[in-house]
């Protein structure tokens, strides 16, 4: 399923330590890549990278807050002996989800950072490398709600559809390269992350989607880009993008409403 010899012969994941990036890590792992796994718990890292070892590759890991001065440097240095085949920035929860005049700037900021100037700079220096080798891949997990603004999420949701938009346009400019570029898109996927938000998966109607078939999924379709809908959320997609955006939105938010009802 997976192609070693574009992808590999390591990869680099960040938020690489449970949920989805575990997910994407066990399965690199099985077909013979060698992992770079970042995440903030060194906890849940770790057992992550035993298990990943467990599969016979090579694990490195770097507990870091991607938030922190400097994080995109210490990645680039931590790998800057070996040769990164493929780039998964999994990373990107909604850090600061207030209303946005109830927030501060500088938790947006956060926002910001964690979704887009992390993973500019990590797509800048091994997308480049890349280029210059003619092979890899570099995987963007985002998410539906770049897709419709939404309450506690006007700035997360705007982030998410840049993302959508770099991608598009990277792909388009490596693609002769034979650099492949995706924004995998996910829907309510059962995550730790989502339980620990008190995200009600058994509300009826919700598609729920399973972190390994996501990462399955994503990592089967690294050449379909420059965009893929996981989880059978294509209906959900194209509902979204339609033009009464008023209409779209307050339908939306109450369905959020009974999905989190603290929204």
């Amino acid at each position: 399923m997976v192609d070693t010899e574009k992808y590999g012969p390591w990869a680099v994941i960040t938020g690489g330590s449970e949920g989805v990036g575990a997910a994407f890590a066990l399965q690199l792992a099985e077909a013979g890549v060698n992992l770079m796994l970042i995440a903030r718990k060194p906890g849940p890292l770790q057992e992550t990278a035993a298990k990943a070892r467990a599969l016979g590759v090579e694990v490195r890991t770097l507990a870091l807050d991607l938030l922190a001065s400097g994080a995109a440097g210490e990645i680039i240095a931590a790998v800057s002996d070996v040769d990164v085949g493929l780039l998964v920035h999994n990373a990107g929860a909604n850090s600061h989800g207030h209303e946005f005049l109830d927030g501060d700037l500088a938790g947006f900021q956060g926002v910001i950072d964690l979704n887009v100037t992390v993973p500019l700079a990590l797509a800048h220096h091994f997308g480049a490398r890349m280029k210059e080798r003619r092979c890899g891949g570099i995987l963007l997990v985002g998410s539906m709600a770049g897709y419709l603004g939404a309450a506690r999420q006007s700035v997360y949701g705007g982030v998410k559809a840049f993302g959508r938009v770099f991608a598009e346009g990277l792909w388009l400019e490596l693609r002769e390269y034979g650099v492949d570029v995706l924004e995998l898109v996910l829907g309510v996927t059962r995550t730790p992350s989502m339980e620990r938000a008190g995200l009600n998966f058994d509300l009826p109607g919700l598609l729920v989607a399973e972190p390994a078939d996501v990462a399955r999924e994503g990592l089967r379709h690294l050449a379909d880009g420059p965009v893929w809908v996981a989880g059978g959320n294509d209906a959900g997609v194209r509902h979204r993008s339609g033009v009464d955006r008023a209409g779209l939105v307050l339908a939306a938010h109450e369905a959020m409403t009974r999905l989190l009802p603290k929204v």
